[in-house]
Parts: C-alpha cells; structure tokens; sequence
C-alpha cells in the first residue's frame, strides 16, 4: 500500500537532518552521554542508517564541528559591511557573531565547549575556524588603521593581538549572553563595542594608550631567590 507511494529523500537532504539531530543532542548533553539511539530517533531514522552515512559516532561529531564552525565564520563574513566605517563594520560583524549564536546555541556549545574538551582531533578543527576569524578581525583593523593614518603605523603583531583579544572577549560574551536570560544579540554586540571601541578608536587615530614611566624603585619582579642565585645561575 504505501510502498509506491513513499518518496526517497535526497541523500544529502537526510545527511543534513541527521546532523541537525546530532548537533542538538551533543549541544545538549556533550559528546560522551549523546546516544546514537537518541540521534537516529530525533533525525526520523533508524541507528543502522546513522551509521551508513556517516561511518561511527566520532565521525557523525567531526562532520557536525567541521559544518558548525563553517556555518559561524561564514555568518561572521557575510555581516560585516565593507562600505562602512572602521566601528561600523566591527559593529556589524560581532552582531553577525552574537545573532549567530544566539539562534544556535546547540552549535556553538558543541564548537566552543564539548569540541574543546573532548579531544585533540576536534579541538584541532575549532583552532582552525578561530584563526579564520582572528585572521578576518586582524585584516579589518589593520585596514581601518590604514585609512585612519593613511598609511600602516600599527606594527603587525600589535594588530593581531587586538584581533586576538578581541576574539576572545566575543567568546566569552557569547557565553554570558546565553546564560543570562533576557540578553539580545545587539545588547551583547553594544557591551563589546562599548568595552572596545573606546581604546580601539583612539588607536584608530593615532592616540594609543601608553604605560607610564617606571617611578624610581619600581623594578620587575626579581626571580624567585633573588639576585643571588641569579649569580650563581649564570656563574654554574
């Protein structure tokens, strides 16, 4: 009765809802409580089905990192407006960013918490998306750097090193924002700009913060057992 009736779903339509089960349950419960079971049951298939496409459980895990940090940069790039000015383009890509994980906090559990911790091989796969995005945020300051100055007075390390931290500060705001009821994508994307934007705009113009001067019997703290065995050190 129903056989010539039933329609086969393409392959990679039933690829993708066995990775949108998948992504849900290892968001959930990490990636050594989700169930095969729970999976297949979640995707509308059977285990055996599971394991046909996508060979075993790690593999199932690799493939959801591998679409889940893909799906994050390419969010990032699309949001960032080149045509803006240098706050407004970082503006619109950390609210990409937040938007982003705030409409998929499955996912960016699985990239930034369970793929971290639960191995090297998938620790490995989120290292690489995070320099994509480090590298992206990195080529933007250094570009509205340039147009500030009209030429690059940023040394390059000091512009990765903001890209870096400001990286960072995303991911740990993500974090906050989906544990604290109430918080939107554009609030936490305002709190950043608002924690950043004052140091980087000044830089942008040509004024950045310097350290003060060492006052006269402020030292670097001497290594432990003092300047003695220091002496003894580099006398052995």
């Amino acid at each position: 009765m129903g056989a010539g009736k039933t329609k086969r779903m393409p392959r990679a339509v039933r690829e993708q809802q066995m990775l949108d089960a998948a992504v849900h349950v290892f968001g959930q419960r990490g990636y050594m409580a989700a169930s095969m079971d729970e999976i297949a049951e979640l995707a509308g298939v059977s285990k055996p089905l599971v394991y046909l496409y996508l060979n075993s459980k790690d593999d199932l895990f690799s493939a959801c990192v591998r679409r889940e940090a893909r799906a994050l940069t390419e969010a990032v790039r699309a949001g960032v407006r080149p045509g803006l000015p240098a706050d407004g383009q970082l503006w619109s890509g950390l609210r990409a960013f937040f938007t982003h994980t705030a409409r998929h906090p499955d996912a960016w559990q699985v990239l930034h918490v369970h793929a971290r911790t639960h191995g090297e091989r998938f620790a490995a796969e989120v290292a690489v998306m995070r320099e994509d995005i480090v590298a992206f945020v990195t080529q933007l300051i250094a570009a509205a750097a340039r147009d500030a100055h009209r030429d690059p007075h940023l040394p390059e390390g000091e512009v990765a090193g903001l890209a870096e931290a400001l990286v960072g500060a995303a991911e740990s705001l993500a974090d906050w924002a989906g544990a604290t009821e109430g918080v939107t994508a554009k609030q936490a994307a305002a709190t950043l700009m608002n924690f950043a934007w004052a140091g980087l705009g000044d830089l942008m113009t040509g004024r950045p913060w310097s350290p003060p001067e060492d006052s006269e019997g402020e030292h670097e703290p001497e290594p432990e057992g003092g300047p003695e065995s220091v002496r003894v050190a580099q006398a052995g």
